[in-house]
């Protein structure tokens, strides 16, 4: 059976909408077809929801904090989103450490499933990038100052990246079987 996959996403400064190319690029090579739709065009023009059949929202974490879209986003299309498998990641520089980068482990990703009205069927964290160099001076400042405090990376002039692509490749696999997986968790109404 092949998919019409979703990967809606918001990216604060490129880096997440890196790793949904990834997911994306993974799951086209798979033999499926997969669109890119960044969350601010899904609110503002729509989206056709009768072509997709599986559906991956991912949003980076900026100052522990998601963007206002993230929340606008699955508010309006919540119901869109839960007739169909699906599953969320997020992306943050805390789960460059194996204990943040599980979702039990990862307390923005766990504030996220508390506060969202949508409730992902399905999470993953991946680690984000320092990318100190193409930053603005208050994000540098403020980010090294929160990399002191977590023993994180301030070397200003090297940007750091935590991603593993690998792991992205196989979750873009692994949500291809969502259909299989979540009915097996509970059934279809």
């Amino acid at each position: 059976m092949t998919h019409h996959v979703l990967v809606a996403y918001h990216s604060h400064a490129g880096h997440t909408a890196r790793i949904a190319r990834t997911i994306m690029e993974t799951i086209v090579a798979e033999g499926h077809a997969c669109d890119m739709m960044d969350m601010m065009e899904a609110v503002r023009e729509g989206v056709d929801w009768a072509r997709y059949d599986i559906v991956i929202v991912g949003s980076p974490i900026v100052y522990g904090v998601y963007n206002k879209i993230v929340w606008e986003f699955c508010s309006l299309y919540k119901n869109e989103i839960e007739s169909r498998p699906n599953s969320f990641f997020n992306v943050t520089v805390v789960a460059r450490t194996p204990e943040k980068a599980t979702p039990e482990g990862n307390r923005y990703l766990q504030k996220f499933v508390k506060r969202s009205p949508w409730k992902p069927r399905d999470l993953k964290c991946f680690a984000g990038k320092v990318d100190y160099p193409h930053w603005n001076l208050f994000e540098r400042t403020m980010i090294r100052l929160i990399m002191r405090i977590t023993n994180g990376p301030t070397d200003s002039a090297v940007p750091i990246d935590y991603t593993d692509y690998n792991d992205v490749k196989a979750y873009a696999r692994h949500c291809l079987q969502l259909d299989k997986l979540q009915a097996r968790r509970s059934p279809r109404r």
